[in-house]
Order: C-alpha cells, then structure tokens, then sequence
C-alpha cells in the first residue's frame, strides 16, 4: 500500500507483464515532462486565445506552484482537488502535485454542492483550488459550507479576487522554485489522478490512477492517434478535469511532448475561431459540441487546413453526425469508446469510412484489451452481442473509497464490467449496442435509445437528439425524444417523426411517445448531454400538465 493507502486491484504480475512488454515508461509523469522541458523549453506547450505558456514556463510555473504546496504542509499521497476552467493552471497542478508525489482530483466546473460535497469527502482531499464563482455560484462560499464533513480539508486556494481565509493562487505563484533535487522520487505505480464519472450510480465516482497507467495506457491511447508527437497539438473542447480530458496534462505534455490548446469554455463560435487562429491537429470533443459546430455556418468559411482528426467520444454518435462532421470539418473522424473506468478503443486515421460509421474501431491490447461475455461471465464468440470487460495498461487500481463498487464492477482478475452491449464482428472491430442500465422498457419491450437517436439524427434539420425515459403508470416506461434543430427548421409534429423513423426501420413498438425540442440540449459538466436533467425536465411538464388538465404544456412537449 502507498502512502495514499489507495491498493492497486490488478494483480501484480499482470502489471509487471506489461513493464516488461515496454508499455509502461516506468517513470513518473513530471519526470517524463522535465525531459520534454529540458529538450524544448521553448516549445508551446498550452496555448488558448490571447496566451500561450511554452514548456520551460510551465516547468517554472509547477516548480512555484509545488513549493508554495510543500510549504502548506502537502506532501506524498495527499490529494489536492480542484475545479477552474481549462486553462495553463489546471496543467500546472497536474503537474506540481506529481512533482510532489501528491494526487489530483479535478471535478469539471459546474458540479454542484451535494456533488462536490460527496467528492471532496471520498477522495479525502487536503486542498482545493476554485475559482471565486461560476455561473452565478460563489464557490468558495460553497466549498466553506462542506467543511464541517469534509473533515480533512485543510488548504483553501482560490484563482481569481481575495477572499479571507483562502489564499491567493497567484501569490502562491511567487513562491521560489523548488529545486529538482528537493523532489522526492514517486513509484509509477503510485496513485497520480483521480477521474470523476457519474456513471449510473445516485453520487459519482472516483476511480484512482497511476502514473503508469496514465502515460503507459491513456498517453498510449494519444500516440496510436498519430506517431508524429512533436507536430500533436489538441484542442480540449471537453473540461481538463473530466475523463476525456485526462489525456492533456499527462498524455499530450508528459507523454508525447505536443501541445494542448484549451478554452475557457465551450462556446461554438469561440471554438471555430480556435481552429483558425490556434492551428489545432486534433480536436477533442463530445457529440452536441461537434453536431453544433458543424451545422454553424460560420465553419465554411474559416481555415482549416490545419485539422487531421476529431476525436468524439463520451458517447455513441450517428452514422448522420460523423458524415457531416467530416464534410463540415474537412478531416478524418476518429470514434472513440472509452470511460474513466478504464475503458479504451477507438477507430484510426487509416480506417475505411464504413468501418467508422458502424463501430468504435479494433481494441488494442496494448492500450486496453476487451472480451464479449454473456451473463455467466463467459467469453462469447465474434459476432454475438454480450456485456463488454476490460483490462490493460490504462486499467485503474481501484475505486476510492468505495469497495462496493469495485465488488459490483471489478473481478479478482483485474477486469472491469462496462455495462455496456456490444459484439467484435469478423473483421474483429468492436460494434456498440447500448447499455443495460440505459434500457428503456416499455410494457415489457426492451427499447435501445441509441437506435432511436441515430435515426433521428439522421434528417437533414435535427442537430442533436436525446432519448430519455418517462415514467409511465401502465407501461412502466414510455419514450421522449428531445430534439435540437437546425436553425431556421420547422419543428417536426410527433406524427412526422413517427413515419421518419418507421420508413428508416424503427418497429412500431419503439416509436416515442413525447417529442421535446431544445435550443441546446443541456449538457453535464464533463460535457455530455445531461440525461438526468431532460428527464427531470419532463417528468415536471408531464405533473403539470396532469394537474392542471388544459394543455399547458403541449408547446413545449408533445404526444
């Protein structure tokens, strides 16, 4: 056990399987980004609008940053937590905390108080970092409330105005350097990031990674992209301190040496001008962020010679959507499957266009081998649908704080039970088929509502699409269709929907019974499509209109 007291799950000897197969670096994230410092310090290792922060900058700034933490009082296996927009700082505490042997948990802004509450107190952190506010929302107020149960914060640190009792970040920037001979040595198998994931369960989850499986494995994931490191340069559409975002810090800058091109937040017309005046090679994004760049008019008429792929993950995405993305954006699509339980396959540049539109690409082992089981736990033959599990290089040690958890979703062996429906086809690429828990059932029919939204976004004026299930007192379940469409659209009646989705194959017995249109569908604060909101949404309209029995709320949702 480290100092952390955070175990690994995997068996030992897999682990030193893969150390000796070369697939871990066996060398711990800052000590693999001070090689890329020292050999490129002038090298753009952030850049946003307005601002970049070349390597041996940010090598300065992490060296100021972990002083000013050392002297605070954080050492080896403490936690700092943080939630600030993306921005050269959430690099910089990537990095001065592994420089200290310390673990950071970076819960994406926008996560509320029972959220940040539950996180704070299961991952046991001894600091924070917050920007003063946020979408109206004084954070550090907030974060003083939660410290009566979260009993082990002790370091309060705000980006942006004073506030008393906090300390200032950029004052702790003034701290001197720490020298490189002052820092302790950290085992690359200790614990370096906690990824939050809201999964299925009622609190979200903190899963514990270490510096190898972060560089060796979601680092590795970076380098199968494009073998030219030095010319990588991604733009993070989705948060730093989300999942998909995990990849910036400790792939990108410690791994393969690239740059990382960040925004504040995601804004359509912001991220277009991104890729004119940023010169990104790789954008990184979830399907809504895509889906509303590429029906913004403004992406015709920008330079974007300088794109070579768009990663799209944290969720599944049409055949409709990719095709117009790569139209719109002029470059390769690259469909990735993947989730902060350690979870990895994706498609690649070379790939047939049909490959992409119909599945997420071939798993690689040496980033993260998968097997089909049905529900014995027995491994299934290509081509039959089962659960999908996981192992490899970027599998994560444990759950934090939550043995039940790694009891429901982790086998002694190592692997980890998605939840998620697929089959390897004869080509052994990994085809998609939904998740047990996202099921919706209606009068005993199992409805899967990725088929239901890759059909539906499939016309020419829906934007984004989102199935979600509602309550029903004699179905059990009945279905909701949320639609974003293309401006200047006619909304579609319930009825139109219907015969689309029905002449495209839909079975009768799966058609929605609501159809709700947004101006943007809502998205969490990883960035995906906050299905938990849209359901809510719904199920408040459904009580009114019951209650109030005249219709109020046909302009809205619709049967």
């Amino acid at each position: 056990m480290n100092a952390s007291g955070i175990v690994d799950l995997v068996p030992a000897a897999v682990r030193r399987e893969w150390k000796e197969a070369g697939l871990y670096p066996n060398q711990s994230v800052f000590e693999l980004f001070c090689k890329h410092a020292r050999q490129n310090p002038e090298k753009v290792a952030v850049s946003s609008p307005g601002e970049s922060t070349s390597y041996g900058a940010l090598l300065d700034r992490a060296l100021r940053l972990a002083a000013g933490l050392r002297a605070r009082g954080i050492v080896a296996g403490d936690v700092v937590a943080y939630q600030i927009p993306n921005s050269w700082r959430c690099c910089t505490i990537d990095l001065a905390a592994a420089a200290l042997g310390a673990i950071v948990a970076p819960f994406p802004p926008g996560r509320g108080r029972l959220d940040m509450e539950s996180l704070l107190k299961r991952c046991d952190a001894r600091a924070v970092v917050v920007t003063r506010e946020f979408a109206g929302i004084d954070i550090c107020e907030m974060i003083e409330s939660l410290r009566p149960t979260a009993l082990s914060l002790r370091l309060l640190i705000v980006d942006g105005p004073g506030k008393p009792g906090w300390i200032d970040f950029d004052g702790m920037m003034q701290s001197d350097p720490i020298p490189l001979d002052e820092l302790p040595a950290p085992n690359p198998d200790d614990p370096v990031r906690l990824l939050v994931s809201s999964g299925t369960e009622s609190e979200p989850k903190l899963i514990a990674y270490s510096h190898n499986a972060l560089v060796g494995g979601r680092g590795r994931f970076l380098q199968e992209l494009h073998p030219d490191a030095a010319a990588f340069s991604g733009l993070y559409l989705v948060p730093l301190g989300s999942a998909f975002g995990s990849t910036a810090t400790f792939g990108v800058l410690s791994w393969i040496g690239g740059t990382v091109v960040v925004l504040p937040k995601f804004e359509t017309a912001a991220a277009i001008e991104a890729i004119e005046t940023l010169k990104p090679t790789f954008i990184f994004g979830v399907p809504t962020m895509l889906q509303r760049m590429a029906a913004d008019p403004l992406l015709k008429r920008i330079d974007k010679s300088s794109l070579m792929g768009i990663v799209c993950g944290g969720s599944v995405i049409d055949e409709a959507t990719i095709r117009r993305c790569i139209d719109a954006f002029g470059c390769k699509f690259i469909n990735l499957y993947g989730s902060a339980d350690g979870v990895n396959c994706h498609s690649a540049l070379a790939d047939d266009p049909d490959a992409v539109f119909r599945c997420v690409g071939r798993p690689n082992p040496s980033v993260c081998a998968l097997k089909i089981t049905d529900e014995l736990g027995e491994e299934l033959p290509r081509g039959l649908a089962g659960e999908i599990i996981a192992r490899g290089p970027m599998s994560p040690m444990q759950y934090v704080n939550a043995p039940e958890l790694d009891a429901k979703y982790r086998d002694c062996a190592g692997w980890v039970h998605t939840g998620d429906l697929g089959f390897i086809d004869a080509d052994g690429y990994l085809v998609l088929s939904g998740r047990k828990k996202e099921i919706i059932i209606r009068g005993g029919v199992n409805i899967s509502p990725v088929q239901i939204e890759s059909i539906a976004s499939s016309h020419p004026d829906v934007v984004s699409a989102a199935c979600v299930a509602v309550p029903d007192p004699d179905l059990g379940q009945s279905v909701c269709l949320c639609l974003t469409m293309a401006e200047a659209a006619e909304k579609l009646s319930l009825a139109e929907l219907a015969d689309y989705l029905r002449i495209r194959g839909l079975e009768a017995n799966k058609l929605p019974d609501y159809v709700r249109f947004y101006r943007q569908l809502p998205l969490s604060p990883a960035g995906k499509v906050d299905k938990k909101k849209l359901a809510g949404d719904i199920a408040i309209l459904e009580r009114g209109a019951r209650l109030s029995g005249d219709g109020a709320a046909a302009a809205t949702i619709s049967r």
